[in-house]
């Protein structure tokens, strides 16, 4: 397998400051393999409500500036939690903001889903919302091994939503050295 060092940018679904999903995100660039760099993009609360409109008076400046650093990564990491069994709202709108980008940001583009959720489930249903998105958008998203980090209330700081469990670490790790491989057979 080659050595290509790449960069991936990771895409929050949430917008609260303290979210275990912000956590996941955050300890993602120390998790990395060797030879991988992660940065995030800007906040998905900076779009404007999407709107046809809006469009054919021209892009939002947010929309054009996340779709530009989507198509100038090797992958895109999103970390999101699971809002009424789907995807949040915010998530959602970024994300179709950025499809109608002539350039198709998210075409052929390798994709990690990642969720965590005080619940058994870890976001499982909102990746799969998210997953029948990213086949319309004829994005590559990796398959396993998943990251549904359940019962997260006690695998994270609760005051500043950092993630402090080791065994969670060790398998978000694992996870990114096996997306590295397939970003690099994709691209």
């Amino acid at each position: 397998m080659s050595s290509k060092n790449l960069h991936f940018v990771t895409l929050l679904g949430s917008l609260r400051k303290a979210s275990v999903n912000g956590g996941v995100a955050r300890a993602l660039p120390a998790l990395a393999p060797e030879g991988v760099k992660i940065s995030p993009l800007d906040s998905v609360g900076d779009f404007p409500l999407y709107d046809a409109d809006v469009q054919a008076a021209g892009f939002p400046q947010a929309a054009e500036a996340m779709g530009a650093a989507i198509a100038a990564a090797d992958g895109v990491i999103v970390v999101s939690p699971e809002y009424n069994y789907s995807v949040p709202g915010v998530l959602k709108n970024a994300i179709d903001w950025i499809s109608r980008l002539p350039s198709a940001p998210f075409r052929q583009k390798p994709i990690l889903l990642q969720s965590a959720s005080p619940g058994a489930l870890g976001g499982a249903r909102m990746q799969y919302h998210l997953r029948q998105t990213f086949v319309f958008l004829d994005a590559r998203v990796f398959n396993t091994p998943e990251a549904m980090i359940g019962g997260a209330g006690g695998k994270f700081d609760s005051a500043t939503g950092d993630l402090t469990d080791v065994g969670t670490k060790e398998f978000l790790s694992k996870q990114l050295a096996a997306f590295a491989d397939f970003a690099r057979r994709m691209n």
